[in-house]
């Protein structure tokens, strides 16, 4: 009995893994099939394009172009062209320009997020007290805020500080965002305490434990802060629209937006393009973020 048992729950066991496999599966090429429908896109003619997607951008008919009555959904294009690319890497500098417009307003936030998030997850991890705990209590309340809840006062102190129509308005509230402090606050609370008591007896000042032994020690953490900051950021629309009138200062997923309707196939080679440092983030550091996530502060659990 015991050993029909054993290996009914195996079956079961191996039966929900089966399932869960097939789940997971699904999931992830409903995911991936619009990055790979965009990428493959991207190589079709303005021609191509329009005939198969003529119900969707009917106003092109006016233009010249053939217009279907029904979508035809392609991933493999008739003729490959690259026409698309040379207009958005060469011929067209305007892309381009927004593309490093993206750059520019996001590393020095990834950085210099991280830099102040270890600071003061530093500070918040080896001082406590009732002043400290509420100040961390606040930066929880900011974090589950939404932007757009603090957009109009970000808005207002930038007018003040005539910050508007600089990088700046960007920058500064971007770098104290309370979400790598929490983060981080939380990956070194979980370092054991006596690993601290032994470099201090060993004559380990504040800043040695800090630089030689806590920061090492969540280095999976803080990569995981840094993917994330730069995905969010990377993508973000409401900052620039409103703190930014200037149009040649827009990032690129500004402009993504503003691509009118008679250049669709220009517009899968600019979120082709828009994708690829998104993609290769992920790619490049997936490791170091599924450890930030498995290992309680960068130590083994």
């Amino acid at each position: 009995m015991r050993i029909g048992s054993t290996k009914n729950i195996k079956k079961r066991k191996k039966i929900f893994r089966t399932i869960r496999s097939i789940i997971l599966w699904f999931v992830a090429v409903v995911y991936v099939i619009p990055i790979v429908f965009t990428i493959c896109n991207s190589f079709m003619s303005e021609t191509e394009i329009t005939s198969n997607y003529g119900r969707v951008f009917g106003s092109l008919a006016g233009k010249g172009g053939y217009v279907s009555n029904t979508v035809h959904l392609k991933f493999i294009p008739d003729f490959v062209s690259f026409k698309q690319y040379y207009t958005v890497l060469i011929a067209s500098p305007d892309y381009l320009l927004k593309f490093w417009n993206s750059v520019i307003l996001v590393v020095p936030i990834v950085v210099f997020q991280v830099v102040v998030a270890l600071l003061a997850a530093y500070g918040f991890t080896r001082y406590r007290g009732r002043i400290r705990e509420m100040i961390f209590f606040a930066y929880i309340i900011l974090m589950l805020m939404p932007y757009q809840v603090t957009l109009v006062p970000n808005y207002l102190v930038s007018d003040k500080l005539g910050l508007l129509d600089t990088y700046s308005s960007i920058w500064l509230p971007g770098i104290f965002s309370p979400f790598g402090v929490f983060i981080l606050t939380k990956s070194m609370r979980r370092i054991p305490s006596g690993i601290i008591e032994a470099a201090r007896v060993d004559g380990a000042g504040e800043w040695r434990i800090f630089a030689t032994i806590t920061t090492p020690l969540i280095k999976g953490t803080i990569a995981s802060v840094v993917i994330l900051v730069f995905i969010d950021y990377w993508n973000m629309v409401e900052q620039p629209l409103i703190m930014l009138t200037d149009q040649d200062m827009h990032p690129l997923s500004v402009f993504l937006s503003k691509i009118n309707e008679g250049e669709i196939g220009l517009a899968f080679a600019v979120a082709t393009v828009y994708m690829i440092p998104t993609l290769l983030t992920f790619a490049y550091g997936e490791d170091y973020l599924v450890e930030g996530i498995s290992y309680q502060g960068g130590l083994k659990g």
